[in-house]
C-alpha cells in the first residue's frame, strides 16, 4: 500500500491544505515501491487517460491521494502482470463502476489475435506484434522503422518483451517534438553500454555454484537497473540545466 503524505505542517508547498500533491511529491511517494518511475512516466500515464489530476490556474498538476493510489495500481499491473495500458484502463474503469472483473493477463497469440487469459500464476512478459501496435497506438510502418534502428527488437517466435510498449510510446512521444527515430540511436547505444556495465557486476553471481546466489543475481540486476535509470535521468537534467517540477 502506498503511503501518501498528509496535507498538514511539515510538507511545505509540496502539498496544499486540501491534501493535493505536486507531481514531485507524487514521484517521491511512488518511488518507495517503484524506484524506476519518472516524472515523464507519470505525465505519459496522464496523457493515456490513466489518471486525471487537477490543475491550478497556472497549469500545475495537483494529485489527490486517490490519484496516487490509481497510479500505484497501474504501475503494479504493468510490473506484475505485464498488461498493456488499454487493458489496465478498461480494468480500472470497470472497478470504478463497481463491477466484479477478473484481472486479465497478456497471453499467447493465436491466428494473429491476442488472447487475454485470467491470472492463475506467474506469467512471461511477452506480447504479440498486433498487441504491441494496438497498445502503443502505432502502425506497422512505424514499428518497422524503429526496428531498423534497433530501438525495438522482437524475441524468438516474433513476440516482444512487454517493456517494448513503453519504449514504443516514448519514441512516439519524442516524435511529436520532431525527434526522429534515427536521432535516438545514440540513446540506444548508451543504454546498451549501461546494461553491459550492470551485466559485468552481476556476472559473478550468475556463475556461482550456490543456487541461492544465482537467484540473487536477478534481484541485484533490478536494483542496479533502477539506480542506473535514476542516475541517467539526473545526468541528462544536469547537462540540460533543467530541473523537472
Amino acid at each position: 500500500m502506498l503511503r501518501t503524505p498528509s496535507g498538514g505542517a511539515g510538507h511545505g508547498t509540496a502539498a496544499t491544505d486540501s491534501g493535493l500533491m505536486s507531481i514531485g511529491t507524487v514521484l517521491n511517494v511512488l518511488r518507495e515501491e517503484f524506484p524506476e518511475v519518472t516524472i515523464s512516466k507519470i505525465r505519459f500515464l496522464e496523457s493515456e487517460g490513466l489518471v486525471e489530476p487537477q490543475r491550478t490556474p497556472s497549469g500545475y498538476r495537483k494529485f489527490s491521494a486517490e490519484d496516487v493510489e490509481r497510479l500505484g495500481h497501474v504501475l503494479r499491473m504493468q510490473r506484475d502482470h505485464y498488461l498493456p495500458l488499454k487493458v489496465i484502463r478498461e480494468h480500472l474503469d470497470a472497478m470504478a463502476r463497481g463491477e466484479a472483473v477478473q484481472l486479465p493477463v497478456v497471453g499467447r497469440q493465436r491466428a494473429g489475435e491476442s488472447v487475454l487469459e485470467p491470472v492463475e500464476g506467474p506469467t512471461a512478459a511477452r506480447i504479440g506484434r498486433l498487441e504491441l501496435l494496438a497498445a502503443a497506438g502505432i502502425d506497422e510502418s512505424d514499428l518497422k522503422e524503429w526496428e531498423s534502428y534497433g530501438l525495438i527488437a522482437p524475441l524468438e517466435g516474433g513476440v516482444y518483451d512487454a517493456e517494448a510498449v513503453t519504449v514504443a510510446a516514448l519514441v512516439a512521444e519524442l516524435g511529436r517534438f520532431g525527434i526522429e527515430p534515427r536521432h535516438l540511436r545514440v540513446m540506444k547505444a548508451a543504454a546498451d553500454r549501461e546494461a553491459g556495465l550492470v551485466d559485468q557486476v552481476v556476472a559473478p553471481l550468475k556463475r556461482h555454484r550456490n543456487p541461492q546466489t544465482r537467484a540473487h543475481a536477478e534481484a541485484r540486476t533490478k536494483e542496479l537497473a533502477a539506480v542506473t535509470v535514476r542516475l541517467h535521468a539526473a545526468l541528462v537534467q544536469t547537462a540540460l540545466g533543467v530541473r523537472l517540477p
